[in-house]
């Protein structure tokens, strides 16, 4: 076969291969409506609200990878599932990735990161609870946060619960301790590839609590970054990284 033609048919493979993974950016999970749910507010008999109709979350950012804090209490009131014997914290921190890259034996070196980049792996989404301000948790993180609508919980729980394999229970299945703190890691329900990378989490996340975001801008930490600190989103920085001795 003349070069010309085998390159001709090269881009045409390569090309079938972007549109394909273009449609499998995103985890099959509808973020987009951002559809507030009917309040779930508790109310007196004199018609007062008992909880705040916004509260504070927070993304996290290292060089590379994001995730979220988020109130513990307001997951479960939202209707999540944890896992069995998680506890009951003020905080969780939830990030997402492959299950290969977050195993607590792996060695983080290129030959690594190439079977991570190669082929697909199946994900999981750790889960890290904590009773203390968050930039005391998370020094070395870059921190942003951001007063969201109470009844955006519902659309995070619901993603959440679907982010996660569930066992005869319901419940998610815990797959081994986190990376670091005292949590867990979970089984995900769908398979980390390039682009869906760890990041796309985040931003189907940030959806959930009314954001607008484009995953294909937002495959890198400093992505997802310069998004949320436009408007719509206007998440506000309150901390920069602890230089790494």
């Amino acid at each position: 076969m003349p070069r010309t033609a085998t390159l001709w048919h090269l881009s045409v493979c390569l090309l079938v291969a972007a549109l394909t993974a273009s449609c499998g950016i995103r985890l099959p999970i509808d973020t987009r409506s951002n559809k507030p749910s009917p309040s779930n507010r508790s109310i007196t008999r004199h018609g007062t609200p008992t909880q705040d109709p916004d509260l504070l979350v927070w993304l996290i950012a290292d060089e590379y990878h994001t995730g979220m804090v988020v109130p513990y209490d307001w997951l479960l009131e939202s209707g999540f599932i944890p896992p069995a014997g998680f506890g009951n914290p003020k905080f969780v921190t939830m990030s997402w990735g492959s299950r290969k890259a977050y195993a607590l034996d792996a060695k983080l070196d290129f030959w690594l990161y190439a079977r991570v980049i190669c082929a697909p792996t199946h994900s999981v989404m750790e889960m890290i609870p904590s009773n203390w301000n968050v930039a005391e948790v998370c020094p070395q993180q870059r921190i942003w946060r951001k007063l969201v609508r109470r009844d955006r919980g519902p659309a995070l729980a619901a993603f959440l619960n679907q982010c996660c394999a569930t066992g005869p229970d319901g419940r998610p299945i815990v797959r081994s301790k986190s990376s670091w703190g005292n949590g867990v890691q979970l089984e995900g329900r769908y398979l980390y590839y390039i682009p869906r990378v760890c990041n796309v989490w985040t931003a189907q996340a940030i959806e959930c609590l009314g954001g607008k975001m484009n995953p294909w801008f937002g495959l890198t930490a400093d992505g997802i970054i310069r998004q949320v600190e436009k408007s719509p989103n206007n998440f506000e920085k309150i901390w920069d990284a602890y230089r790494k001795e």
